[in-house]
């Protein structure tokens, strides 16, 4: 399995720390067991045989059961491993107090965390690759093996240097240059949708998938920017004003896909439940620092 999501056996031998001898003896061992060639090399990489595809599938399924038998040896105790995912924001933003509480709960837990883009998480995730990913809601329809549960839902935001905090943010669209948060991602399109609706043709400056970069943009006075009111930490030492819209408009919302199919179901509804509390506080917290 290593040598296939890897690509070589070389990388195979240093994701797994052994030697590249070593790879390639259990792979021979494994081929003439089951009677078959699994894999032949092309260049420098190899690639799976017929046969090899075959099995790939079944083999994964072995090892997440293996890994189960853990969980049920040890029913008293939740363990395990965790396959998760998480795309830019939430994973600095939301994870790691979600993680602090799963493993202060349990702390037999192994988890692996995979970043990427949401669309390649949904992917991963129905693929049966991860138990669970911390995602933007899906623009369609999720598959019916997946599950959904929102956890952050963040209004679109005005951001502008400090001295413009008197501005109206329809005329700073008109008037200041913008720093465009990627329309081509799906965090981005709820600030095109808003433009779009209320007939403003901005002066576009720069365009990025990037909150913490836009908002130091912001801060060295190249322009003004429409993003979702992302959840901390935000940049250190920016001198910022958040303006709100005319009207409430939902800039994202962030949540957790899984799948139904996970043999680690009791670790994924511990992860859900510590994931809501972890959000509560947070809310309370902001709400209060907000009122302050």
């Amino acid at each position: 399995m290593t040598v296939v999501d890897r690509g070589s056996m070389a990388a195979a031998a240093r994701s797994l720390n052994v030697s590249p001898s070593a790879v390639a003896q259990q792979l021979h061992a494994l081929e003439r067991e089951l009677g078959t060639p699994l894999i032949v090399r092309v260049g420098r990489t190899v690639r799976m045989t017929e046969q090899g595809g075959r099995i790939l599938g079944q083999a994964r399924e072995l090892l997440r059961n293996a890994a189960e038998l853990r969980n049920t040896a040890h029913d008293d105790a939740i363990s395990g491993n965790l396959r998760l995912g998480a795309c830019t924001t939430p994973l600095s933003g939301m994870l790691p107090d979600i993680l602090a509480r799963l493993i202060g709960r349990s702390p037999a837990i192994n988890v692996h965390i995979q970043s990427a883009t949401s669309a390649q998480l949904y992917a991963a995730v129905e693929a049966g690759e991860l138990d669970a990913a911390f995602v933007l809601e899906a623009p369609y329809p999720i598959p019916k093996t997946c599950e959904w549960c929102m956890l952050r839902e963040e209004a679109l935001i005005m951001l502008a240097p400090r001295n413009l905090a008197h501005r109206d943010p329809h005329d700073l669209l008109r008037t200041e240059p913008l720093i465009r948060y990627d329309r081509h991602q799906w965090g981005g399109r709820s600030a095109e949708d808003y433009l779009r609706k209320v007939g403003i043709t901005p002066r576009e400056r720069f365009e990025l998938n990037a909150l913490n970069a836009i908002a130091v943009m912001v801060d060295r006075g190249l322009g003004v920017a429409l993003v979702p009111d992302w959840a901390p930490p935000w940049p250190a030492g920016l001198s910022l004003a958040r303006i709100a819209l005319p009207t409430r408009v939902v800039g994202r919302r962030i949540g957790i896909v899984w799948s139904r199919a996970t043999v680690h179901t009791r670790l994924v509804n511990l992860l859900l439940a510590e994931s809501e509390a972890a959000t509560a506080d947070a809310t309370k917290a902001q709400t209060g620092d907000n009122a302050a």
